[in-house]
């Protein structure tokens, strides 16, 4: 027995068509989008273009993703409804095709977020727990040697040593030198052990020393950083100035900082 009525029947044809058209617009739409953000860093990866460009096409994502998401879900929703009205039999596949360009628009407005620098972030790139004497690069130093960002603290385009260092401590007070009660050999290894935990390469390890050098690469866009720590015995026991110093770009939007901290949450 039909129980939709012969009015609405009629139009059924034309409404089913409209609702298949506006799922596999969302499908497309989001997921050309999400396709178009991660080609951004692939490109980078493979050497197709620099990381500016990347940067450049991920905020062009950014500033169209999040409608398209908000649209997309409109759609879902809509497809939803829609289709179970006109008793469709394909309604939950039409729907799951609406929903996945909306998510798919939705990752392509998150990631490109997650490189928006958090209120207050300097535009340096060159963190350490010392700004007086920063640990310096030794075994890493050949493997920077075309590396646009050179390893002399404070030597950045509109910045000083004296001015770098104010602008780090008023928005990363807590990268201090670390303490502690251990000897330098325990610390040592616990750093180390921190590093590679952290996927860090070890490029250079010395106990006698204390001196730990390694480099850390982003996932997206394969940014290589480069990290030195020193750990020095004192009469209380031992403390450990680090530096963290991206290879490339004016800022880091945060990241150095933030990998000294993960850094010194593991040795805790």
């Amino acid at each position: 027995m039909n129980t939709v009525p012969e009015s609405q029947d009629g139009a059924n044809p034309m409404a089913r068509k409209v609702l298949i058209a506006l799922a596999i617009i969302s499908l497309v739409g989001g997921v050309g989008l999400g396709a178009y953000a991660l080609f951004a860093s692939l490109g980078v990866w493979m050497g197709m273009w620099n990381f500016g460009t990347g940067f450049n096409m991920l905020r062009n994502v950014n500033a169209s993703a999040d409608w398209l998401a908000w649209i997309g879900l409109a759609v879902t929703i809509v497809v939803f409804f829609g289709a179970r009205r006109l008793a469709m039999p394909n309604t939950l596949r039409l729907t799951t095709i609406a929903a996945i360009g909306a998510f798919a628009a939705m990752l392509a407005y998150v990631v490109p977020e997650t490189f928006r620098p958090p209120e207050g972030t300097p535009p340096i790139h060159d963190i350490t727990t010392d700004t007086v004497n920063p640990p310096e690069y030794i075994a890493i130093a050949p493997l920077r040697a075309d590396a646009p960002n050179n390893m002399v603290y404070g030597e950045q385009a509109n910045w000083d040593k004296a001015r770098m260092s104010a602008a780090q401590q008023e928005a990363y007070p807590d990268i201090v030198p670390q303490e502690f009660s251990e000897s330098k050999e325990v610390v040592f290894e616990r750093a180390l052990a921190a590093a590679n935990n952290l996927g860090w390469e070890i490029v250079d390890q010395n106990l006698a020393s204390g001196r730990i050098e390694a480099t850390d690469t982003t996932f997206w866009f394969r940014f290589k950083d480069d990290v030195v720590i020193v750990v020095t015995p004192t009469a209380q026991g031992s403390v450990l100035n680090a530096r963290s110093l991206s290879r490339v770009g004016t800022s880091d939007v945060g990241k150095n900082a933030a990998r000294l901290r993960e850094f010194f949450a593991q040795l805790r």
